[in-house]
C-alpha cells in the first residue's frame, strides 16, 4: 500500500534534513516540495520508518508493507498544485511498479485514527480518486439509517481499525472518515456518513484478498 503524509514543517528543506538525521528514527521513502521536486530518500523495496503504530484492515505492520510519501505541507494551508502534480505522476508508477489499487492508497490518519491527522482536510482526495489513484463513494448514493454499529461494521470492513482501549470508536473513525471524504461534514453520524461508508464498505473490502500491497 502507500501512505500519504504532510510533513508539518516550514520548508522541505527542513522536512529533508530531517528525514535524513539517523537520530530522529523517522524516515520515507519520498518527499515532494511544494515546488514539485522529488526527492528519493529510501528505496521502495527497503522499509522506512514512516508509518508508525497503527493498523489497516489486517495489516499492523504498516512500515514493512507499504511505501511512504511526505508531502511538504504545513497542515493548514492547500497543498501546492506543483506539488500535487508531482504527487499523481509518482503515485501512477508506484502503483503500475507495484501492483497497488486504488484503494490501497491512503492517509497517516487512516492507518492511525487519533494519533495521526496527517494529510488532513485539505488535501484533495477527491482529485487523486478521479485519476484512479485513490477511491471515493459513489454519488447518488441512497441515504441508510444512522447507526453506530452499522457505521464501525462497514468502516472495519473498509480498512479502518479503532485503537485498543478507545472510549468513543464510533466517533473517532467518524472524524477519521469525513477528514478524508466529508470534510465539511458535521454533527452526530448522519444518513449521508452511512450511504458513503457503506459504498466504500461494498466495492473496497480491504481484505478481499489479503495479504495485498
Amino acid at each position: 500500500m502507500v501512505v500519504l503524509h504532510y510533513t508539518a514543517m516550514g520548508s522541505a528543506e527542513a522536512a529533508l534534513e530531517r528525514l535524513c538525521d539517523t537520530q530522529a528514527e523517522v524516515s520515507a521513502h519520498w518527499l515532494i516540495a511544494r515546488d514539485g521536486r522529488l526527492f528519493r530518500l529510501v528505496p521502495e523495496e527497503a522499509r522506512a520508518w514512516h508509518a508508525g503504530a497503527g493498523a489497516w484492515g489486517q495489516v499492523r505492520d504498516v512500515n514493512s508493507r507499504s511505501i511512504g510519501i511526505e508531502i511538504d505541507n504545513d497542515g493548514q494551508s492547500p497543498f501546492a498544485a506543483p506539488a500535487m502534480a508531482t504527487l499523481e505522476a509518482l503515485l501512477a508508477e508506484i502503483m503500475q511498479r507495484w501492483a497497488i489499487r486504488p484503494e490501497r492508497v491512503i492517509g497517516h490518519a487512516d492507518m492511525a485514527p487519533g494519533r495521526k491527522p496527517d494529510p488532513g482536510p485539505r488535501f484533495d482526495w477527491l482529485r487523486l480518486a478521479r485519476a484512479g489513484l485513490s477511491v471515493w463513494p459513489a454519488p447518488g448514493r441512497e441515504p441508510r439509517a444512522a447507526d453506530e454499529g452499522a457505521f464501525l461494521a462497514a468502516a472495519r470492513a473498509f480498512g479502518y481499525r479503532a485503537p485498543e482501549g478507545c472510549d468513543d470508536p464510533a466517533g473517532l473513525i467518524l472524524r477519521v472518515f469525513r477528514a478524508r471524504f466529508r470534510p465539511f461534514a458535521r454533527g452526530p453520524l448522519s444518513p449521508a456518513d452511512m450511504a458513503a461508508i457503506a459504498d466504500l464498505a461494498a466495492r473496497f473490502p480491504v481484505d478481499r484478498d489479503a495479504p495485498a500491497s
